[in-house]
C-alpha cells in the first residue's frame, strides 16, 4: 500500500524554521521534544537533536497537514515504509505522540480522502500511536474509536496502529 506523503504542503506559505520548530515540538511532552530532531516534512532537518525521538511540524498524508508528531525510530521506519509503499514490520513497540491532534481521516482505509465515500470517520484529538510487533497483540482491542479508549486505526493493512485517546470525545 502506498500512501502519499506530500513533500511540498508549505510551498504556498512561508513559514519560518523556528515557527515550524515550536509546531513540531508541541507534539510531545518537553521532556522528550526538547532534545529531539526537528524534521520538516520534506525531510529537511530543523534542528539537529540529542535523543532518539524525530518531531515533525505536520504530516503529508494530507497535503497541508499542519498537525504536529513525534516519532520513535519505529514510527519513523513506519513512515518511511509508508511514504514508499514498503514493506514494514518491527520486533520493538513503537511509540508516536500527536499532543495536538490529527486531521480528519478514515478509521479503515489509510488511503481514503473523501469523507462521503463511507467509512468511520475520526478527527482524533491529544493521542499517541503505538506499533506492535505483532497483530496477534491487537486481539480484543475495539476497531470503532468511539468505543472509548485505545481502538485499532487501519486494521487488516500494513499500516495498522494503536490509538490511544487523551481527551473523551463524542460523535
Amino acid at each position: 500500500m502506498n500512501i502519499c506523503l506530500s513533500s511540498n504542503i508549505y510551498a504556498a506559505e512561508k513559514e519560518s524554521a523556528n515557527s515550524k520548530i515550536k509546531r513540531a515540538m508541541s507534539a510531545a511532552p518537553e521532556d522528550i521534544s526538547a532534545a529531539a530532531t526537528i524534521m520538516d516534512v520534506d525531510g529537511t532537518i530543523l534542528r539537529k537533536g540529542s535523543n532518539a525521538w524525530t518531531c515533525l511540524p505536520g504530516i503529508g498524508l494530507i497535503p497541508g497537514d499542519k498537525h504536529p508528531m513525534c516519532n520513535d525510530k519505529v514510527w519513523m521506519k513506519w513512515m518511511h515504509a509508508a511514504k514508499n509503499g514498503s514493506e514494514f514490520s518491527t520486533d520493538v513497540i513503537g511509540v508516536s505522540y500527536m499532543m495536538q491532534g490529527d486531521a480528519l481521516v478514515n478509521n479503515d482505509n489509510p488511503a481514503a480522502t473523501d469523507p462521503n465515500d463511507g467509512g468511520v470517520w475520526i478527527q482524533e484529538g491529544p493521542h499517541l500511536m503505538m506499533l506492535m510487533p505483532s497483530v496477534d497483540m491487537l486481539v480484543g482491542l475495539p476497531r470503532d474509536p468511539y468505543a472509548g479508549g485505545p481502538y485499532v486505526m487501519w486494521d487488516n493493512t500494513p499500516l495498522v496502529h494503536i490509538m490511544v485517546p487523551i481527551e473523551a470525545k463524542t460523535k
